[in-house]
């Protein structure tokens, strides 16, 4: 079993920034991928990046590539996700996800998730 844990969420004016945070615990050897999505009210969870533990590759949802940044700290079995440039569009609950296989957008492909952490940005 993997344990995920978000926090940093907030509420942040249009073109602010705001860093999340993932903890990871349990199990975490047998995950490859760790991700975030957003969900936001009245619409279908979706990708926003993802990285690999291993390699650190990264992957990004075109909606917020150049102003997202997604890191992983091994060392504190940490993923975060830097978001600069916050714009009202952003606003949603944000999740943390892990999966054994590589990347993928799909959130039925991943495990585990953490419970959410919402991110408002006002206009």
């Amino acid at each position: 079993q993997v344990e995920l844990v978000e926090s940093g969420g907030g509420l942040v004016q249009a073109g602010g920034s705001l860093r999340l945070s993932c903890a990871a615990s349990g199990r975490t050897f047998s995950t490859n991928t760790m991700a975030w999505f957003r969900q936001a009210p009245g619409k279908e969870r979706a990708f926003v990046a993802s990285v690999r533990w291993s390699t650190t590759f990264t992957y990004y949802a075109d909606s917020v590539k150049g102003r997202f940044t997604i890191s992983i700290d091994n060392a504190k079995n940490t993923i975060y996700l830097q978001m600069n440039s916050l714009k009202p569009e952003d606003t949603a609950i944000y999740y943390c996800a892990a999966r054994q296989g590589f990347e993928s957008t799909g959130p039925s492909m991943y495990a585990y998730w953490g419970q959410g952490t919402q991110v408002t940005v006002s206009s």
